[in-house]
């Protein structure tokens, strides 16, 4: 018989937890955590998971998604259209690098627009580079939010 309990005589190590078989401290054995995402969403507000468009209907939707899927809310969703500025056109190739799970089809693009921005706003090269690093580690999400950042910024500047 196994069970998932933790002796309360020594805790486990981070990201372990204790085997116990018939009664019997047997081993501490890695787990993964895997955390779940709450999403409400507001009648017909869009969503992307994976590779679907899900829209809502015309009442509040609520729910809890488990994976490791992307998923993008509507309100941080560009479009080729949209991205109308420097700062917007990287926004949109990290966006596509997250959803396609794919930074070899977009790098030289990124790299591309990256080059003309710094040499536009050299102000903008510190979270650039923590954008670059959040790519080069996989957290793609992190680097929306360092770039959405710079959205902002680039809005007031150019005063929008």
């Amino acid at each position: 018989m196994l069970t998932n309990v933790m002796p309360s005589a020594a805790a486990a190590p981070a990201g372990f937890r204790w085997l116990v078989v018939s009664g019997r401290l047997r081993a501490a054995i890695k787990t993964e955590i895997v955390v779940a995402l709450r999403i409400e969403l507001k009648p017909f507000e869009r969503i992307i998971i994976g590779e679907s468009l899900i829209t809502n209907s015309d009442q509040r939707a609520r729910f809890i998604i488990e994976g490791n899927a992307p998923i993008l809310r509507e309100k941080d969703i560009l479009t080729a259209e949209t991205a109308n500025t420097p700062v917007k056109r990287i926004y949109l190739c990290v966006q596509m690098m997250y959803l396609e799970n794919d930074i070899a089809k977009y790098q030289e693009l990124y790299f591309d627009f990256v080059k003309d921005l710094l040499a536009a706003a050299p102000s903008y090269r510190k979270q650039i580079e923590s954008a670059s690093n959040h790519i080069l580690s996989g957290s793609f999400y992190k680097a929306l939010k360092d770039i959405k950042r710079l959205m902002n910024r680039e809005a007031t500047l150019l005063g929008k």
